[in-house]
């Protein structure tokens, strides 16, 4: 074991105080960083098997693809013409004297680089968690997650989506329930519960 690979543990574990800036905007409840890094790994890995593409080094690359925020906070684009952050040097000091240090840097370089197919599924399900988290939020009656999600996003879906698979998904996002998932199973057990009686 490495020095700092509990203390590195420890502060993995303080990413769920971490808020998301837009929280500033957003009415609801918005994602921690962690929940964020959940979501977006699940997300990047159904991509990752419809892509073909090499399951666990994006799964690694989507772990680790936000926790500089852990030092280095969270900015949105209103944010950027204002703020200087160094979330590469926070990065590399959140991994000294680690046992992941050296992989964990080359895959961020990988993911920054944007040039592999890995790099570019995990980019896609970091953007494709934000529109699942809009509909949430456009759900509750979230104005400022409606605005985003008829003025912004689909620029996002035409510009800054790599994959086919992305894409497809997108689209679905905008055309599902965020609630079927619930509706569906609670009708499925109501009905076996009449059906028992």
């Amino acid at each position: 074991m490495a020095k700092r690979d509990i203390d590195f543990l420890f502060e993995m574990g303080s990413l769920r105080n971490v808020p998301r800036a837009w929280q500033q905007i957003l009415t609801g409840r918005v994602q921690n960083i962690a929940e964020h890094i959940f979501r977006m790994t699940m997300i990047a890995w159904t991509i990752a098997v419809q892509e073909k593409a090499d399951v666990n080094k994006v799964l690694k690359m989507c772990l680790l693809h936000d926790l500089g925020e852990s030092r280095a906070g969270d900015i949105a684009f209103m944010h950027r013409d204002y703020v200087t952050r160094n979330e590469e040097l926070a990065v590399e000091h959140m991994f000294e004297e680690t046992s992941l240090r050296n992989e964990a840097l080359k895959v961020l370089e990988e993911y920054e680089k944007r040039e592999s197919l890995e790099a570019k599924i995990v980019k896609d399900a970091d953007n494709l968690d934000v529109d699942i988290e809009l509909k949430e939020l456009a759900r509750i009656g979230d104005s400022s997650a409606i605005s985003m999600q008829k003025d912004h996003r689909p620029t996002v879906r035409a510009k800054k989506l790599y994959t086919k698979s992305a894409k497809k998904m997108w689209d679905e996002i905008q055309k599902a329930d965020s609630n079927a998932w619930h509706r569906s199973l609670t009708a499925k057990w109501v009905k076996g519960k009449k059906g028992a009686r």
